[in-house]
């Protein structure tokens, strides 16, 4: 009769207590994510890589935490970790483009969006953000063409619609865009980007009853449009774009 040789029971006891304790370390993270509580989900964050330092996804997980609080260089370092764990995973790779994105660092941020892109070549968001990287270098045509890709690969996936729609008027294809604006502003009548930028554009078509109305709505949803340097830095809207909002501010 062959001999078996039992498992430390008392191991895996201690492996089990690990676990739950983990579990319940990233509950609270969560629920801090979504209070808005960013400082404290990165501390749960940071204390369960201190019990996993192996695990890939709470390195991804903080890098997240950090790019919302725009400590970016802290959340490069973090998703660079994730990737050395997970080489083959593309989210870490994603998130890093964004970092890099808030940095202005194009290239790296392309050079991770690409990465995606051979993991998954029907990654939609790799597209939009490709694109999103690309209008940061000034390169407005493969912007267009990656934020078209995007959203044919995504029919619902309204932002990379919105960023093609900006794009095209950035490119003098003001019709088109117009076209695309009133359509997304149909669809998802609570979608204050695409309803500012209407407001912007019909008040440089001389539409101003229209452009208004559409304003009242956009102050109603998100005041942060009528703050021009975010919507420049921030949402990082084309400069043709911007120059409609601005003038339309100073208007009104």
């Amino acid at each position: 009769m062959p001999f078996v040789r039992a498992e430390n029971t008392s191991d895996v006891t201690v492996l089990e207590q690990r676990v739950r304790a983990g579990e319940a370390l990233a509950t609270k993270a969560i629920a801090a994510l979504e209070q808005g509580d960013l400082e404290t989900a990165e501390g749960y964050w940071s204390q369960l890589i201190e019990n996993f330092p192996n695990n890939p996804a709470v390195w991804s997980n903080r890098g997240g935490t950090r790019i919302l609080e725009r400590k970016l260089e802290g959340a490069i370092a973090d998703f660079d970790r994730a990737v050395e764990l997970a080489p083959h995973a593309p989210d870490p790779y994603l998130n890093r483009g964004i970092a890099k994105e808030g940095l202005k660092q194009w290239e790296g941020a392309i050079a991770d969006y690409n990465r995606v892109l051979s993991l998954n070549p029907e990654d939609a968001m790799a597209y939009n953000n490709r694109g999103n990287a690309r209008a940061g270098q000034g390169r407005w045509d493969e912007a267009i063409a990656d934020y078209k890709k995007a959203s044919e690969l995504a029919e619902n996936f309204a932002i990379s619609r919105a960023n093609y729609a900006l794009a095209l008027y950035q490119r003098d294809r003001q019709q088109e865009a117009i076209e695309i604006m009133r359509d997304l502003v149909q669809k998802y009548p609570m979608f204050p980007d695409m309803r500012a930028a209407l407001a912007a554009v019909l008040w440089e078509g001389g539409l101003q009853g229209e452009a208004e109305s559409n304003w009242v709505a956009v102050v109603g949803l998100d005041g942060r449009y009528q703050d021009i340097d975010w919507v420049k830095d921030v949402r990082r809207w084309p400069p043709r774009m911007v120059e409609a909002l601005e003038h339309f501010l100073n208007f009104e």
